[in-house]
């Protein structure tokens, strides 16, 4: 009997559609098209891809966590007795802080600021951010269990316990130590990692990001540092006045060395010159004492020749060189000192020349 809340066309429609051969194959294909949305939809998981998955199976032979870890994907679950973890892959952030402003993130997790009790006893409040990843989320779920509990049940508690007691080895002083300071906190993600790594949980970094102090004791170690800058500074004046004088010091006997010095090139250069002068003297005097000496030898020589055999000879010739170029001269030619020109004989005797 037909439904009389069906149209009388459209059952009509439907019944020309579907009662031919190709109609059927259509309502086929529709049939498992939609049982292949409906698979996809309750039998697939798509892992992204800042994720990793784990399988649970929850019944059968091999019920359990499975070792295999998913990738980035689709993976088949079967319905009703498997079931997908996902766990995040990129890195999460830790803040331990009271800044309200920072709480106001809500993709971040928060916790309030630590309070420190150094080795002295004093109580120092430190902001932290801890940084850290999921390296095998199959550890994870074994030993923390799935979604976030690894959180409160792994980093959060290792975390707080080890910074307290690393950060608590430190005097209130030293957290002014940025290499002393550095260095413990190292040694905290050095003990976090060793606590957390077989869990599966790695911690990138560890930021002490501001710490104060007591208030009482936050001014007494202001006062305390302002006292300690106030003496560095008169050490560093009065070191600075030692080194000055130890400059001027310097620069007079420098001074000092460059005027005797002065002084004393002066004077080499001074009795240079009268070594010079007396030299030049010397020799000077020597040369004409050589030439004097050698005048006197040719003076000596010349009187000695003029001395010897036919030096009347000489000086008969010396006469008529006087006599060269005379062309008149008036002698008497009578008398006892009388001349004749014409008589050689009596001229050459006159001038002693002998024969």
């Amino acid at each position: 009997m037909a439904d009389p809340r069906i149209p009388i066309d459209l059952r009509a429609a439907s019944q020309r559609i579907f009662g031919t051969p190709r109609g059927r194959v259509l309502y086929f294909l529709l049939g498992a098209l939609v049982l292949v949305v409906v698979a996809y939809g309750f039998c697939t998981v798509y892992v992204r891809p800042n994720e990793l998955g784990v399988k649970q199976v929850i019944v059968g032979s091999t019920k359990g966590i499975l070792p295999e870890v998913y990738f980035p994907g689709v993976h088949w679950v079967s319905p009703g007795t498997e079931r997908m973890y996902l766990f995040p892959t990129d890195i999460q952030l830790f803040n331990l802080t009271n800044d309200a402003s920072e709480r106001g993130k809500a993709e971040q997790t928060f916790r309030p600021a630590l309070n420190i009790q150094t080795s002295e006893g004093y109580t120092v409040t430190v902001d932290v951010s801890v940084a850290f990843r999921i390296e095998d989320p199959y550890r994870v779920i074994t030993v923390a269990g799935p979604g976030k509990l690894y959180e409160e049940s792994l980093v959060f508690p290792r975390a707080e316990q080890i910074l307290r007691k690393r950060l608590g080895e430190l005097d209130a002083e030293q957290f002014y130590d940025v290499k002393l300071r550095t260095k413990t906190v190292q040694t905290a993600l050095d003990d976090l990692n060793t606590e957390l790594l077989p869990s599966g949980v790695r911690v990138v970094q560890v930021f002490v990001r501001r710490y104060a102090y007591d208030a009482r004791y936050q001014q007494a170690i202001e006062q305390r540092k302002i006292q300690d800058q106030t003496v560095f500074k008169n050490q560093a004046e009065a070191e600075l006045a030692t080194a000055t004088a130890e400059k001027d010091r310097i620069a007079a006997v420098g001074a000092a060395s460059v005027k005797v010095e002065l002084a004393r090139g002066e004077g080499e250069k001074k009795k240079l010159e009268a070594e010079a002068d007396l030299y030049t003297r010397k020799r000077h005097a020597a040369g004409e004492l050589a030439v004097q000496l050698a005048e006197a030898e040719g003076t000596r020589l010349e009187n000695a020749a003029l001395q010897g055999v036919g030096a009347e000879n000489l000086v008969g010739l010396k006469m008529a060189d006087v006599l060269k170029g005379t062309r008149i001269i008036i002698v008497p030619t009578d008398g006892e000192s009388g001349t004749n020109p014409l008589d050689l004989k009596s001229a050459l005797k006159r001038f002693d020349v002998k024969e």
